[in-house]
């Protein structure tokens, strides 16, 4: 068996057996990767803290024929912040989820994998809203993953320098020329766009640097939500129990 070391966070664990555990984590170096954790549920286990949601380090694991199994973490995060704030605690939980439903094994997730431990980081700052914090994740993970809107010209004819609606369905702004035939536009104020295309253009390090005022944050929600239904098909559990929260 090769001995190999990969840097990620684990997005979920599931129990298996009596007293190990099956671990999915996001990595650098080989996008979304599953192993198994033995005796990681035995209360002297070295691995017993290591292998929970939010954890961030570097994991040593032999490689298998089949399968990985983790030998030992090194931990350089476990956003222990996060244990203590039940509604930062399900964001995370959301984002989490969202991340494993994108991620791909032996994919390059390393933007993805930027963008979960920087949106982690947030969280835990009380001086930015866990909404807006929701709306940057949800835009940035899908312009990663080649959703994106278009958000600085008109997605029919290319206007840059009139644009009247955003229209989900069409996949971005349309300008006045163009909008007859949308029935699903949606007037963004010009804080709103300009958000979006900060967003969406911005290095992952630099996303959580800004606020809006609250009629800018419903409008913002507004877009990503109808941008999540539109391609995530499926629901979240922790989405689900977030929202009877809030």
């Amino acid at each position: 068996m090769n001995q190999i070391v990969l840097t990620g966070m684990v997005l979920s664990t599931t129990p298996v057996g009596e007293y190990d555990r099956r671990v999915v984590l996001l990595t650098k170096e080989q996008g979304k990767v599953s192993a198994f954790a033995k005796g990681s549920r035995r209360p002297n286990s070295p691995l017993i803290g290591v292998v929970n949601p939010f954890t961030f380090g570097e994991f040593t694991m032999y490689e298998g024929r089949s399968s990985y199994t983790i030998q030992s973490a090194k931990v350089i995060n476990y956003f222990s912040e996060l244990r203590e704030d039940v509604l930062g605690a399900y964001y995370g939980f959301y984002f989490l989820e969202v991340a494993n439903y994108y991620a791909r094994e032996f994919n390059d997730e390393l933007e993805m994998l930027k963008l979960l431990y920087q949106t982690m980081r947030a969280l835990t700052n009380p001086h930015i809203p866990d909404a807006l914090i929701r709306c940057i994740y949800e835009l940035k993970i899908l312009t990663i993953n080649g959703q994106g809107p278009q958000v600085f010209q008109c997605v029919n004819c290319g206007n840059k320098a009139e644009t009247a609606v955003f229209s989900v369905g069409r996949g971005g702004l349309v300008c006045g020329t163009c909008a007859g035939e949308v029935r699903d536009g949606i007037r963004l104020a010009p804080s709103t766009l300009y958000s979006m295309q900060y967003i969406e253009s911005s290095k992952v390090e630099h996303l959580y640097t800004f606020n809006v005022k609250p009629e800018i944050l419903q409008q913002l929600s507004k877009v990503t939500e109808r941008l999540m239904g539109l391609y995530v098909d499926r629901k979240f559990k922790s989405l689900e129990i977030l929202e009877t929260l809030l």
